[in-house]
């Protein structure tokens, strides 16, 4: 395939979204990395030639593998082999905030890990990976998807702070009232540890989240046997939560642009800055883990 600069992750069902909005897919392969095998890289060409990655975290045919099970590391290592600097990542978090509703767009500035039993890093028994998480999103890639967002006329939340949970299974009422209390706006299960495993690899990771429904007790809902989220996405708003994720796949090609266009003057290539002044690793990323 060669070298790619610009990766997209996606959710269940996005690959069906890929084949269908995003250019013309041009290969695909998986990749064995130090973690295993990676999921499938599909190589896409956009409208405008722009080459991209696209990666499917729960499987190519809806939702076969759910958020703990995830070989992130795998995944987020192979994108690097591929030369990626840059990840576009999208979720459909629960709504905490009330004026949050589904299908409206948030673009994550923060988050809390509530995640339990993940492999979230690369340096397990090294003394590596003490990075500063100041700006857990990368600012420039939340700038220039904010960018393509109002050219596209498209509502949205410009910040927001999203919890990730460990899953399966949904959260409970009180804890996503615990959670409202510690500030969160939103909760989901798969930026976590995506984002911080790319900054320990110096790639920029951004995040554009669609609500896909209220989070327990957010809301009065009765529980709805046997249909997705069991209620928690009213009938009546499911529309636009596919509207949302129609609106996703229009502004991919232009994303895509952007971020291979530009060059990075962002923190995140200096992540692993001070370990190499002290000659702690060398520039080879690859012998880091060693």
């Amino acid at each position: 395939m060669g070298e790619v600069k610009v990766a997209l992750i996606g959710g269940s069902g996005a690959y069906e979204l890929a084949r269908e909005c995003w250019g013309r897919e041009i290969g695909v392969e998986v990749l064995k990395t130090p973690f295993g095998d990676s999921a499938p890289l599909h190589l896409f060409v956009a409208s405008a030639g722009v080459r991209f990655l696209f990666l499917s975290r729960h499987g190519e045919d809806g939702y076969r593998i759910s958020a703990p099970f995830v070989n992130y590391r795998a995944n987020v290592w192979a994108l690097k082999m591929k030369g990626v600097e840059k990840i576009i990542a999208w979720s459909g978090p629960g709504a905490i905030r009330w004026d949050y509703e589904p299908g409206d767009f948030i673009l994550p500035h923060d988050l809390i890990d509530f995640t339990k039993s993940r492999k979230n890093t690369f340096f397990e028994k090294r003394g590596l990976g003490f990075i500063r998480q100041q700006h857990p999103f990368c600012p420039q890639g939340r700038d220039e998807l904010r960018s393509v967002l109002e050219r596209a006329g498209l509502k949205f939340h410009p910040r927001g702070v999203y919890v990730c949970t460990e899953g399966p299974r949904l959260e409970t009422a009180a804890e996503i009232r615990m959670f409202s209390t510690m500030g969160a706006d939103m909760v989901g299960m798969t930026l976590v540890p995506e984002v911080f495993l790319a900054r320990e690899l110096e790639m920029c990771y951004t995040a554009l989240c669609y609500v896909s429904n209220y989070a327990e007790g957010v809301k009065e809902l009765a529980y709805d046997a046997g249909v997705l989220f069991e209620g928690t996405l009213p009938a009546g708003q499911s529309g636009r939560v596919r509207m949302a994720l129609e609106s996703i796949s229009g502004v991919v090609p232009q994303l895509v642009d952007i971020f291979a266009a530009t060059e990075r003057r962002c923190s995140c290539a200096k992540a692993m800055l001070r370990y190499r002044k002290r000659a702690d690793i060398g520039d080879d990323w690859r012998r880091w883990i060693e």
